[in-house]
C-alpha cells in the first residue's frame, strides 16, 4: 500500500489512510474532514476494510457526534411534528416548557454551550420529548394504516434506534424510532408502510416492492430515495 491512500465509503465518508513507520497497530481518529486511519508499514488495504467492518458501529456514532450542530440559542427544530427552541432567561438553571409537538428550552444567562456535558444533556432532555412525542404520535398512526390497508401486527414499541427507522420481526412485532418525528407525514408514513409490509413479506423481494407500491400509489422507490436524504439523529 502507498504511503497515503483515500477509501471512499458510502455510510462513513473519506477515510485517509497514512502509513506510519512508528505504529504498532491501526488507530482511527474521526475529524471533520475525514476519519484519519493510520497502519503500520506492510498494513494490506484488505486489512484496513476489514477492520473498518468490525468497527462500524462506533465509528459510526462517531463520525455522527462530529458532524452533530451545536446546541445553543440559534439552535432551531422545525418540523411538522415537533419544534424546538432555546431562549436566554434569567435564572441561574434550566427550564423547559414542552407540550405536544413543541418544546422551548429556557437557558440562564451564563449557559456554556461549548461545555460537552451540557451539550449531552441538552441532547438528552430533547431525545426524551421527542420519545413522548412518538409514542402519541406514531401507535395510533401505525394501526390507522394497519386497518385501512388490513395488515395486521403483534406490537409497537418505541425505541431509541439511531441506526434505522423501523423494524419488524417474524412475529410481527414493529419496532419505531422516535426520530421518526422528525420526518415530513409522508415519509413517516412510508416507513409505517414499510414495517406493516414486512408483515406479509419479510424480505425485500419483488412481492414485496409491489406491495408496498400498491400503498404508496406506485411510488415506494422515490419514497425510499427521499428518505435516504433524512438521518434517524438531530
Amino acid at each position: 500500500m502507498a504511503t497515503e491512500h483515500v477509501l471512499e465509503d458510502k455510510e462513513l465518508g473519506r477515510l485517509l489512510v497514512r502509513v506510519n513507520v512508528r505504529a504498532r497497530r491501526l488507530t482511527f481518529r474521526t475529524r471533520e474532514d475525514a476519519i484519519h486511519v493510520t497502519v503500520p508499514p506492510g498494513t494490506t488495504i484488505g486489512e484496513v476494510k476489514n477492520a473498518v467492518e468490525q468497527l462500524r458501529p462506533r465509528l459510526r456514532a462517531a463520525r455522527q457526534q462530529q458532524s452533530r450542530p451545536l446546541i445553543d440559542l440559534d439552535y432551531r427544530i422545525d418540523t411538522e411534528f415537533f419544534k424546538l427552541s432555546l431562549v436566554g432567561g434569567e435564572h441561574d438553571r434550566f427550564l423547559s416548557r414542552s407540550e405536544l409537538g413543541e418544546m422551548q428550552i429556557i437557558c440562564p444567562p451564563d449557559a456554556d454551550f461549548s461545555n460537552k456535558e451540557l451539550q449531552d444533556w441538552l441532547r438528552k432532555v430533547i431525545e426524551e420529548a421527542l420519545r413522548r412525542n412518538a409514542k402519541i404520535i406514531l401507535p395510533p398512526r401505525l394501526y390507522a394504516l394497519s386497518l385501512q390497508h388490513n395488515l395486521s401486527y403483534k406490537s409497537v414499541k418505541i425505541n431509541s434506534s439511531s441506526g434505522r427507522w423501523g423494524s419488524c420481526s417474524a412475529r410481527g412485532n414493529i419496532n419505531l424510532s422516535y426520530f421518526l418525528v422528525l420526518l415530513p407525514k409522508h415519509l413517516i408514513d412510508y416507513v409505517l408502510l414499510h414495517e406493516l409490509a414486512h408483515t406479509r413479506e419479510m424480505n425485500h423481494g419483488e412481492r414485496f416492492w409491489a406491495l408496498l407500491d400498491g400503498m404508496t400509489d406506485g411510488k415506494a422507490q422515490l419514497l425510499r430515495s427521499e428518505l435516504r436524504k433524512y438521518k434517524t439523529d438531530f
